[in-house]
């Protein structure tokens, strides 16, 4: 199990969840929208994914059911490209303008410098960066006015998802760790650890958090986003700790933690990150308490949809509970073990967030 020292978040602050590994960038491949009638013009919006590509049933595959979803409804083609490494980027990038692309998303923080390049040297194109503000100097703008960020708070969602590990844990232990250490990474960890801490306050209890510390910032990661041994190692670390809830943050880092799961022979309840992997994995659903959503897929739709109809908003969205662009899924086949009352807690403490009643701590809070 890796340990290591978040880095100062000035320098990372905007930083997304990606990976930076190596291989080579797929071609760039066209897909037909089905129905939406007639495409109302020659709209041509476009997605570049990071490592973990279209089928990774998490933020790349939102990202691209949200670009699927608005070309049905304009009724236009699109064109997808998945990267393999961070040299494929400007590459892939240059390969959609060169094929006329009106919009180009770009997923994860690592397509950022490659977006803003591209930005930069085509004014007259528009871009939607899921998971990064493109803000490489920290000045708390985008630093092109052709791009739209889409970035998510999920530090309030996965509060929630910390208040509820911490009611239904047997043990009073419960775990989290990383890919690597990201905000967009640890925003989930230290929320998670606040509505642990909150859960505690409230209750008179002493459930424990192991694998993030919220005094020094730091915690367990597994140095990468992938689903391998070293993911399953980190996670069997904090089983050793006799923790009864996971939550891993990572793409799919949390199918090395369902193996150790199963392995464990215990009752250890899952939480997924991104999408409701209930749905998008079901290899995993019974393991499942709930996951901490994005709304990667109702985002990225509705700036599609909006350029393409003319018009395009730089504006950057930023998903937070009020306007349900983060949130947990519903319990599903853990539903009869979450005991009504903790249910309706949940519900309170949504809505003392909303309000402002309950504050949770964020990079992204303004």
């Amino acid at each position: 199990m890796k340990t290591t020292k978040k880095a100062v978040l000035g320098g990372l602050a905007m930083l997304g969840t990606a990976a930076l590994l190596a291989g080579c960038g797929s071609a760039p491949t066209e897909s037909g929208a089905s129905g939406g009638g007639e495409a109302a013009s020659d709209y041509l919006p476009c997605m570049v994914s990071d490592f973990g590509g279209f089928d990774d049933r998490s933020f790349n595959q939102l990202g691209k059911e949200g670009l699927d979803a608005a070309a049905k409804e304009l009724g236009v083609e699109t064109i997808e490209v998945e990267s393999k490494a961070e040299t494929d980027y400007a590459s892939n990038l240059q390969n959609l303008v060169d094929q006329g692309c009106k919009t180009i998303v770009t997923v994860g923080f690592a397509l950022a410098p490659a977006a803003l390049e591209s930005a930069q040297a085509n004014p007259d194109l528009e871009y939607v960066s899921i998971d990064d503000p493109v803000d490489q100097d920290f000045d708390g703008t985008t630093d092109a006015d052709n791009i739209k960020p889409l970035i998510f708070d999920t530090s309030q969602a996965a509060f929630l998802a910390g208040y509820l590990s911490a009611g239904v844990s047997k043990t009073g232990v419960v775990g989290t760790f990383g890919g690597q250490d990201f905000p967009t990474v640890t925003v989930f960890m230290d929320g998670f650890a606040q509505g642990v801490d909150y859960y505690n306050e409230q209750n008179g209890a002493s459930v424990k958090v192991v694998g993030w510390n919220r005094d020094t910032k730091s915690g367990s990661f597994t140095g990468g986003f992938e689903a391998n041994d070293v993911a399953r190692q980190t996670a069997q670390g904090l089983i050793d700790q006799n923790v009864d809830v996971l939550l891993p943050v990572g793409g799919p880092i949390y199918q090395s933690a369902a193996a150790a799961i199963r392995d464990s022979g215990r009752e250890i309840a899952l939480i997924g990150v991104d999408a409701d992997v209930y749905q998008t994995d079901p290899d995993v659903a019974d393991l499942l308490l709930t996951s901490v959503r994005k709304g990667i897929d109702v985002a990225t739709r509705e700036a599609i949809t909006e350029a393409g109809e003319g018009n395009f908003d730089n504006t950057p969205f930023v998903g937070t509970l009020e306007n349900e662009g983060v949130g947990i899924a519903p319990f599903h086949d853990w539903a009869d073990r979450v005991p009504a009352e903790l249910s309706s807690k949940l519900d309170e403490i949504k809505a003392s967030i909303i309000s402002g009643d309950i504050t949770v701590e964020s990079y992204l809070a303004g």
